[in-house]
């Protein structure tokens, strides 16, 4: 993962460390102060970011979404 990439994630879990838990948001404020050092994260640290990244951000099918959409507008 390239150093932009890295800052992105940061940038957006930014705003929900209020909804971590206490490690999680130590590990997170490690992870931004390192980010702001300009330091590269190594492999275990990139690995807890990639898990918060998808903890916080899942990614859902489209199948997923046609349902609540067919939900919504069904009445269902």
């Amino acid at each position: 993962m390239t150093s932009v990439e890295q800052r992105k994630m940061i940038q957006k879990l930014k705003p929900i460390v209020i909804k971590m838990n206490a490690d999680e948001r130590r590990a997170f404020e490690m992870m931004a102060k390192r980010d702001r050092d300009d330091e590269e994260l190594d492999l275990l640290t990139m690995t807890k970011l990639k898990q918060l990244q998808v903890k916080f951000f899942p990614k859902h099918s489209k199948q997923d979404l046609e349902d609540v959409w067919n939900k919504l507008t069904n009445g269902k």
